[in-house]
């Protein structure tokens, strides 16, 4: 299961000094329910190596903003701290563990 990641807590999930992958969604999104399911799957397979969580962007308006998320679902990859790759809107499976595998 995904962490929940919030303006409260990004800080310092970021900080923990392993890749961090943050899926920002809402509950009223379409593409958001058919990604939720294969982040979960992901935060799951890479337990202990990636840290993988969900940002609410209806309860969390600082984080979207900070990072310029402008539609949603938008997936975001961090390696030491700092963004390296993102993805916008949904994909395959393949694609979000190509873009976790390429945080290792």
């Amino acid at each position: 299961m995904a962490l929940e990641i919030t303006d409260n807590n990004y800080k310092e999930v970021l900080a923990e000094g392993k890749p961090v992958v943050i899926d920002f969604w809402a509950p009223w999104c379409g593409p958001c329910k058919m990604v939720g399911p294969i982040i979960d799957e992901l935060a799951g397979a890479y337990a202990g190596q990636v840290i993988v969580g969900k940002c609410d962007v209806d309860e969390n308006s600082d984080l979207p903003v900070e990072f310029g998320i402008r539609s949603i679902p938008t997936v975001l990859f961090f390696k030491n701290g700092e963004l390296v790759d993102k993805q916008v809107g949904s994909a395959a499976k393949s694609v979000f563990d190509e873009k976790i595998k390429n945080l290792l």
